[in-house]
């Protein structure tokens, strides 16, 4: 744990006018940058709940700045490798944490802003794979087909902090976004495979650098779980695999007291979300929008119907992943609409 100036420059210029920066409690204190490495973390956690022990204590403003693991832990090396011999469903997206906000209560909500993710290692490379029974386009078992599974293919792909070199035809952005991003649910642990209201494996891609994610407190101390980092990732992560890649994330941590949310919300520059995950995918559309409208009654003036009506001429619908226990959808609004 390394002492940081007070009020350190935020590097999304952006963020200074936040909601996070707008009501939180750490604003005005001196922050602390703390290194939460493997070796401190020890164990990955493959479920986020209440009964882990901690293994970090922030201040609502702190800087964390956190090793990462990849989805399968670097189980998977080489192209020859078969997922199905080195992966155990569900031990996969092993997370960091849980780690403590001081002062953080129930009916709370914690504001985590992603400063940056850098690529870990000397040669970093990320792994997108086909596995049996996961994805998008295949029997599953929630979605039970008689089907044989599609075919185990393993690819390794180089990356830096400009491109993903994803074969010698194609190279994509490098767009990192966390794909997992959790405060403890109040009783259950539930694994890290599954969005729920507590946030969890919600594959957003807009949830990246720049971004500031408000998750709902509901257990002493929030218990905050962070993992599944994406190189880049499209709409649906559509075989059920991004680019998944070891990284170093950095975070800010802040609070806002007795700012009560049911379901995670997101800012970016221009625009809120709110995200829901449920199957099928229509009910989870179903509760990014009603949470987005109610979010748009209570804080931006807007009557009800109104708002309802407005979102079917410019509402925004970002699908996260259509692949897990449970799909994750965000419903948006631009900023300069709402006044």
């Amino acid at each position: 744990m390394r002492p940081e100036a007070p009020h350190v420059p935020f590097p999304h210029a952006w963020v200074s006018n936040s909601i996070m920066v707008a009501r939180s409690v750490g604003k005005a204190r001196a922050s602390q940058t703390h290194y939460l490495t493997e070796e401190m973390q020890g164990d990955y956690h493959y479920t986020m709940g209440p009964y882990s022990s901690p293994v970090l204590h922030v201040k609502p403003g702190d800087r964390i700045v956190v090793e990462t693991r990849d989805a399968f832990e670097g189980a998977i090396r080489h192209e020859t490798d078969k997922p199905s011999e080195l992966l155990r469903m569900p031990f996969l997206n092993p997370q960091n944490g849980p780690i403590m906000i001081e002062g953080a209560e129930k009916g709370d909500t914690v504001a985590v802003y992603i400063e940056s993710m850098v690529p870990r290692g000397e040669n970093p490379r990320g792994t997108c794979c086909m596995i049996e029974e996961f994805g998008g386009l295949t029997g599953t078992t929630y979605t039970a087909m008689l089907n044989e599974p599609l075919p185990e293919v393993v690819r390794k792909i180089d990356l830096d902090e400009q491109h993903v070199y994803w074969s010698k035809r194609v190279t994509l952005p490098y767009k990192p976004h966390i794909g997992t991003l959790s405060c403890s649910p109040e009783i259950d642990s539930i694994n890290s495979l599954t969005p729920d209201n507590h946030g969890g494996n919600m594959d957003l891609p807009d949830m990246g650098p720049g971004s500031v994610t408000y998750l709902p407190v509901r257990s002493p101390g929030a218990r905050l779980f962070i993992g599944d980092a994406h190189a880049c990732q499209g709409d649906g992560e559509v075989c059920g695999v991004a680019v998944e890649y070891s990284a170093v994330v950095t975070i800010r941590v802040d609070l806002i007291k007795k700012w009560t949310i049911d379901w995670p919300r997101l800012e970016t520059e221009d625009m809120i979300m709110a995200i829901g995950s449920a199957r099928p995918l229509e009910d989870a559309t179903r509760i990014a929008y009603r949470e987005l409208i109610r979010w748009m009654v209570s804080e931006y003036t807007f009557e009800k119907w109104d708002a309802y009506m407005l979102l079917s001429q410019c509402g925004i619908v970002r699908l996260g992943n259509f692949v897990d226990p449970k799909y994750s959808v965000g419903a948006a609004i631009k900023k300069h609409i709402l006044g």
